[in-house]
């Protein structure tokens, strides 16, 4: 029995589509699905319905794609209401998401829960001379423009961070009732930690990137793995006895067609 993990599957792309409908099936195993499988209801509930009968469980975190809201569309859900309506299409379909109990993995080792998240950004994934205030217009001068300034609303909260800090809280109060006999394998979206931060083509766009807030989490809540996606710079880094792994597919420019989406499948345990 394994558990493999794969985020950023942008199935709006045509060959990223073909390429997971051309997944190889693993019944036995667990798969963990890091965020941004696609831009939609109908491309969320696409993801599952492909992956859904290939792996014994799928367990899901949103990124920010998922959290997307067109702001022409007046009555559509924003915010928090947008993704608790994610939630429930994910449970209509079997999945694990970050509201439901944390799994206990079933395969060998030490116990381990598996901790699913959604933990949004602050814009403190900064250099510090750089001001909260300045920060877009610091990335607006490398060229670096977020879709997220537009498309994600955190609606009822005053902005992203005040959205970040609630979430914050809420999963760190839950993350503190895991046992204290139990390791933890953390799921982000984002990084948790800013040094795992590596955007070479474009590296203002950090501030898109999770919060420092979390850099000590790892630690905090004995991970033995954390799991992340957003980047689009796959990596597998060790720190503090924890293993970090990036495991993006991405868009079509960063992946290789020709091994196909297995070969991106990242074994986790």
């Amino acid at each position: 029995m394994n558990l493999w993990a794969i985020s950023d599957l942008h199935i709006s792309i045509d060959v990223n589509r073909r390429a997971i409908e051309r997944l190889a099936p693993h019944p036995e195993d667990w798969l963990i699905l890091a965020g941004d499988l696609g831009d939609s209801e109908a491309e969320l509930a696409l993801a599952f319905e492909l992956l859904g009968p290939r792996f014994a469980k799928l367990i899901w975190v949103p990124g920010n794609h998922e959290l997307w809201t067109d702001p022409r569309t007046p009555g559509a859900p924003r915010g928090a209401r947008r993704y608790a309506a994610l939630v429930e299409l994910a449970q209509r379909h079997g999945v694990t998401t970050p509201e439901d109990p944390y799994p206990l993995w079933p395969g060998g080792g030490p116990k381990t829960v598996i901790a699913p998240l959604l933990l949004l950004y602050d814009y403190s994934v900064r250099p510090a001379e750089v001001s909260r205030e300045g920060v877009i217009a610091w990335a607006a001068e490398a060229g670096i423009v977020a879709t997220d300034e537009r498309r994600l609303d955190p609606e009822p909260f005053a902005d992203i961070a005040a959205w970040c800090a609630h979430r914050l809280e809420l999963s760190a109060r839950r993350l503190e009732t895991i046992p204290a006999d139990a390791r933890t394998i953390l799921v982000n979206h984002y990084p948790l930690r800013p040094e795992d931060v590596v955007l070479p083509r474009k590296p203002r766009y950090a501030p898109w990137c999770g919060t420092r807030a979390t850099a000590d989490w790892h630690r905090r809540f004995r991970a033995r793995v954390v799991v992340y996606g957003h980047l689009h710079v796959r990596a597998s880094r060790f720190a503090d006895g924890v293993h970090f792994q990036e495991v993006s597919l991405g868009y079509a420019r960063d992946w290789d067609q020709a091994r196909g989406a297995d070969a991106y499948l990242r074994r986790i345990l």
